[in-house]
């Protein structure tokens, strides 16, 4: 048999390979390590909504092909929660679109809406997925980098300005920010918008931790301001609110002319998903805001448990406003190269962390910081600390 000469992978998935975390994952298993790199909870969520999915599961509800934009009761829901939370009013039957989790709603969304040779501005480091649909799409991706400045990562808005061209299309904006920990403030999400007004953008708005947000940090979906609610489209998704990372449920809220596109788009990669889990994140949604209050308050003492354990070890730590991850700074002990300290950090502590660089284009940005994740257990984080503290005492 005559061996194949062209590449099997398609050239736009060439440059990406097995992510990060399945490879700091692996190492976790095989060493024994504790794992704050996978950004995932390690217990499940409130045990009345695991039993609404056991109960839809028993009375054959979702069992078989769910209506293709949702079950009904969850675009009811999330419409609530919209209007509800935010002031923003969205129409469940035809502005609301469940998804197979946020990661498909950024794929849909991307595929839908850019056509090849278009332009797509990220905030740097970015979640690793959308520099891939942003290939898959046909699409260049344009990052505009968050630097440290005053204990966080900022956003440079005249640097956002200057990479806006005539073939730009979108702006792809997360906030709460992983893996910055940076939640976007009024001005700078107003800035934003009068851009995108100005030349006639898109936004695509990844806010999956919206609840997630702690100290003073308030969360603004962006779809709120003047003259936004008509080009965005904003992606949630119960993982992250409800510790059910697995069930895989996700939306979004946009305008009818912007729902029917990504649906289209939806409709040919998944088609359906999740459909007993769909009638237990209605019911999730409807919980009292006592529910996210308390989740804030637990992420909010993990996240001061580890920042303070990772200074004491010696990392210069950014605290984050927001999401369930901090990033930390590996050169006060030493290190620059973020990558050879991950891999070597389960050896020397015990611990997984991811190195920042893999969320970069301009990968000697992110080569000096590490992201760790805090949503875990007490006893879990609290067992890393002191693993930790073994880097200063060598």
């Amino acid at each position: 048999m005559a061996a194949m000469t062209r590449p099997l992978l398609n050239r736009r998935l060439a440059e990406f390979g097995t992510t990060i975390f399945a490879e700091m994952s692996a190492l976790a298993v095989r060493t024994g390590s504790i794992n704050l790199g996978q950004g995932f909870p390690d217990t499940d969520g409130p045990e009345e909504i695991r039993e609404a999915a056991v109960r839809a599961l028993r009375e054959g509800r979702g069992n078989q092909y769910p209506p293709g934009p949702g079950v009904p009761e969850l675009r009811s829901a999330i419409a609530e929660h919209q209007l509800r939370r935010y002031g923003l009013a969205y129409d469940p039957d035809s502005e609301v679109l469940v998804t197979a989790g946020a990661t498909e709603a950024i794929a849909a969304a991307l595929l839908a809406l850019v056509e090849p040779g278009d332009e797509v501005i990220a905030l740097e480091p970015y979640y690793d997925s959308y520099a891939a649909c942003v290939a898959m799409a046909g699409g260049t991706r344009v990052p505009v980098t968050l630097r440290p400045h005053e204990g966080a990562f900022a956003l440079d808005l005249d640097e956002l300005r200057a990479a806006v061209t005539e073939r730009t299309r979108l702006i792809l904006l997360n906030t709460p920010h992983n893996p910055t920990g940076t939640v976007l403030g009024r001005a700078e999400l107003t800035a934003i918008a009068e851009l995108a007004q100005e030349r006639d953008l898109l936004v695509v708005t990844d806010e999956v931790y919206e609840h997630l947000v702690f100290d003073d940090a308030e969360h603004l979906p962006i779809a709120s301001l003047p003259g936004m609610r008509e080009r965005t489209v904003t992606i949630g998704s119960a993982g992250k609110t409800f510790s059910f990372t697995g069930w895989k449920v996700g939306w979004i809220t946009a305008t009818p002319e912007l729902t029917a596109a990504v649906r289209s788009a939806k409709q040919f990669l998944t088609y359906v998903s999740s459909g007993p889990f769909q009638y237990a994140v209605a019911e999730a949604l409807r919980l009292p805001d006592s529910y996210t209050d308390g989740l804030r308050a637990e992420l909010q003492a993990k996240r001061d448990l580890l920042s303070e354990g990772l200074a004491a070890a010696g990392f210069g730590v950014h605290r984050p406003a927001g999401t369930y991850f901090v990033t930390t700074d590996i050169r006060p002990l030493g290190e620059t190269d973020g990558f050879a300290f991950c891999r070597s950090l389960p050896g020397r502590a015990g611990v997984v962390a991811i190195p920042n660089a893999v969320f970069y284009d301009h990968r000697e940005e992110g080569a000096p910081f590490v992201r760790f994740a805090f949503c875990k257990r007490f006893d879990v984080l609290e067992e890393a600390v002191e693993r930790l503290k073994g880097l200063t005492a060598g």
